[in-house]
């Protein structure tokens, strides 16, 4: 991985950078000094000083060429005194911002500098001696870069593990938003519907029945405002959570399953209910049952009003739950609605399975099976 250079310079860079230069020059005009007193010839000094101040003026692009640079140090520190604290630098700065094995690279041509050096300036010094600190040096300075080039590089890391925690933590938000309003969505859907559709059904009696007596017209008004009233409060009811937690909906159970059945009775709809569940239901799969039967009986009202409804909801732990609702069916093709999508839905989240259609006597099934674990 190579850390990327290509960016601006910032204010804490320029003054790293303005640091780095002034320290590279001032050791390098020492050891300038130092090394004039080398056998050598004045030619060679002067190339020293000249080529040393130049290598301490490319540290300013160092960021950008740090290899280049180092192997151009290299090159330089062959017969140069003055840029030997620049050529460390360049080191680290290739530690840094470069893979290991280019920084094994400009090791390995430093160290063959540093040979020639030695029989170029003929150093009065044991040369040894000189040999083990530069390599100790070098040693010490690749070191370091690499250890800030390490940390850098874990640092990253760690930024884009935050991002992209925050990245997926954003995304289940949205998705825990959209399952709510799936869910408000869903129980609007079962709790008006059913409650609406009984109101249809009594406002279009009395639309099409101009001579219903009075006793007849109360009792139907009545119903309406009933079903009204109810469908009012069970509105305010599911809209009242929105202010709530999610998952506070107001749930119906598989023991209210009678009362919704007396209820579309009460409304004059012919339905036979036969149940035979004994045991203790799970509650997800009850609440499932309940919506998939309250469903049943919306579709019944919507798309065959007046006709008998059966219901039967059979079952024993160990064996599943059976809900089936049959009614004679219209002549007319009976769409795949929002709500048997829904109902769908609802099964496979307790791993179930919904079938509707057509049977060959003319009725209309809507059958389920959910699971009842023993």
């Amino acid at each position: 991985m190579t850390v990327s250079t290509n960016r601006r310079r910032s204010t804490r860079d320029w003054i790293v950078d303005s640091v780095v230069f002034v320290v590279a020059v001032l050791l390098g005009l020492m050891l300038y000094d130092d090394g004039d007193k080398d056998p050598v010839s004045s030619g060679l000094l002067a190339l020293d000083f000249v080529a040393g101040m130049a290598l301490c003026l490319s540290l300013w692009f160092r960021r950008r060429w740090p290899v280049q640079l180092a192997v151009a140090g290299a090159v330089i520190a062959t017969f140069s005194d003055s840029a030997g604290a620049a050529g460390l630098i360049l080191i680290l700065s290739v530690a840094i911002y470069r893979p290991l094995r280019t920084t094994l690279f400009i090791f390995a041509i430093n160290a063959v500098a540093l040979l020639i050096y030695l029989d170029v300036r003929d150093k009065p010094d044991d040369p040894m001696a000189i040999i083990i600190a530069a390599v100790a040096m070098y040693v010490a300075v690749a070191g370091w870069g690499l250890y800030i080039r390490s940390r850098r590089q874990l640092l990253q890391t760690l930024r884009d593990r935050a991002d992209r925690a925050e990245t997926v933590a954003t995304l289940q938000a949205e998705q825990a938003q959209l399952r709510a309003r799936e869910e408000i969505a869903r129980e609007m859907h079962d709790v008006l519907g059913h409650r609406l559709s009984l109101l249809s059904v009594h406002a279009g009696a009395l639309a099409y029945r101009p001579d219903a007596s009075t006793e007849e017209v109360a009792g139907a008004a009545e119903i309406i405002r009933a079903s009204a009233h109810q469908a009012l409060q069970d509105l305010r009811e599911v809209i009242g959570v929105l202010r709530a937690p999610v998952g506070e909906l107001p749930q119906p159970a598989f023991a209210d399953l009678p009362a919704l059945v007396e209820g579309s009775r009460a409304a004059g709809i012919p339905v036979e209910l036969v149940l035979d569940a004994p045991g203790a239901l799970p509650e997800h799969v009850g609440r499932t049952a309940y919506r998939i039967v309250q469903e049943g009986l919306t579709n019944a009202v919507k798309h065959a009003p007046g006709e008998p409804v059966t219901i039967s909801v059979t079952g024993a732990p160990g064996n599943g739950l059976s809900v089936e609702l049959r009614n004679p069916a219209p002549d007319r093709r009976r769409g795949d609605g929002q709500g048997l999508k829904g109902l769908r839905e609802r099964a496979a989240l307790v791993e179930g399975r919904v079938e509707h259609g057509r049977t060959p006597e003319g009725d209309f099934r809507l059958f389920a099976w959910l699971p009842w674990p023993a």
